[in-house]
């Protein structure tokens, strides 16, 4: 690929207010995950009341990305975004003053942090609208890495919580929210062109159409598992493997990291082989991670309450560790080779889909926390909630064998890149 064509194509001032943008709000809403044991200590909740907290922002963010959709092409993307990050820098600001003292004001914020989850349905259509279709793998990639928020929650927060109070993590998430802000009002511009006019309506239509919700189906997978398992890892690592907050902030880092940076290599490789070529590898290599990581055992229990730290901690807990980087990078590539294809198929409904997609995709992430919540309190064991959502990459895997004949020999003939 020549970059200084690249660069030509589009408007690249908005597609990097668009990562950062969408980078800074996905960081906002999954930033109870790491924080959850600490804002608790003192509720007495049991582990599946802790999995439905961290679950409530990736639901909430799930159900306004439709709204946000219809908002940005109401009154433009870039209006849009700059209302949603006001109105959660609002919320965290509140929260950094006064705390979370009971379960209902957790459950709250965690709907206003749902816009930042929301961030979606605004910068990836925003970014999209500027590039030709033969870039869309890869634009749509770079937007959507934006994600790559959640490892500096899971990397930073912890550490912020033992030394300076929970509180503490959400004052000093205001400071880059602010930069970013500002700096998203400064470049990000809204590509030329009449937007169409959508409503509820306009997103009913478009669900009759079976590709869309085979889409909805795949980033269901995809995006759900990697958001849900972004929330949910730093306290499942606590719980089952027994470390402290901080090390299980790290690995969880870690690991969300391959899902993160690799989106855009997704998009890349959709747009080399095909989308529908490279999920299906993808895919294969979920239920391959999944279904190991639902048979490991329980780590050994801690010398303290503290947890394990990094160093102390039992060598075992490294192979759960690399299944879930194993696994979490190909949700990761399959969230970029998911919107690789979206904007082939609908590419005068691009904003519409993204809404759509993004909604199940949030919805995906909400059903896996609460799986593993509801498998932990009902069996005692996370591994029957692994094994469902296994069981949903396999389905998706068929998908792709039924729908990819009719797909390169339809819409993907006359798309100008590769199906």
């Amino acid at each position: 690929m020549n970059i200084q064509e690249f660069k030509k194509a589009g408007h690249w001032p908005t597609l990097l207010a668009a990562f950062l943008y969408f980078d800074i709000g996905f960081m906002a809403w999954t930033s109870l995950g790491p924080l959850v044991v600490y804002i608790t200590k003192a509720m007495n909740l049991s582990v599946d009341d802790k999995f439905t907290l961290v679950a409530i922002p990736v639901l909430s963010g799930a159900l306004l990305r439709i709204p946000m959709g219809i908002l940005s092409d109401a009154i433009g993307a870039k209006k849009t975004g700059i209302l949603a990050q006001a109105i959660v820098m609002a919320g965290a600001a509140v929260v950094a003053m006064f705390g979370l003292p009971t379960y209902l004001s957790v459950e709250l914020f965690g709907v206003v942090l749902g816009l930042g989850g929301a961030s979606f349905s605004v910068a990836l259509p925003q970014a999209s609208r500027w590039y030709p279709p033969q870039y869309q793998g890869l634009v749509m990639g770079i937007a959507g890495a934006g994600n790559v928020g959640v490892v500096l929650d899971t990397l930073l927060a912890p550490t912020i919580a033992v030394n300076w109070g929970w509180q503490a993590v959400f004052g000093a998430l205001l400071i880059p929210m602010a930069l970013i802000l500002a700096y998203y009002i400064v470049a990000a511009k809204d590509a030329p062109g009449a937007r169409q006019p959508v409503s509820m309506a306009s997103y009913a239509a478009l669900t009759k159409d079976p590709d869309s919700r085979w889409f909805m189906f795949f980033y269901f997978i995809t995006f759900g598992g990697f958001s849900g398992l972004a929330n949910a890892l730093p306290l499942y690592f606590t719980v089952q493997y027994h470390l402290s907050g901080v090390t299980a902030g790290l690995l969880v880092a870690l690991i969300v990291a391959f899902g993160s940076c690799f989106r855009p290599v997704g998009g890349w490789m959709a747009d080399r082989v095909g989308g529908i070529r490279a999920l299906s590898i993808l895919f294969a290599v979920v239920v391959t991670s999944f279904v190991l990581i639902a048979f490991m055992p329980e780590g050994a229990k801690a010398p303290d309450a503290a947890g394990w730290t990094l160093l102390a901690m039992p060598a075992f807990t490294w192979l759960p560790v690399l299944l879930f980087c194993a696994g979490v990078l190909a949700l990761g590539m399959g969230n970029g080779s998911v919107f690789q294809l979206i904007p082939l198929r609908f590419r005068q409904d691009v904003g519409l889909m993204t809404g759509l997609v993004g909604c199940a995709g949030g919805i995906g992430g909400y059903f896996l926390a609460r799986t593993l919540g509801l498998a932990k309190g009902m069996t005692g064991s996370f591994g029957p909630g692994f094994l469902v959502f296994a069981g949903l990459a396999v389905l998706g895997f068929l998908g792709l064998a039924m729908v990819k004949a009719r797909w390169r020999t339809t819409w993907g003939a006359v798309s100008g890149a590769r199906v």
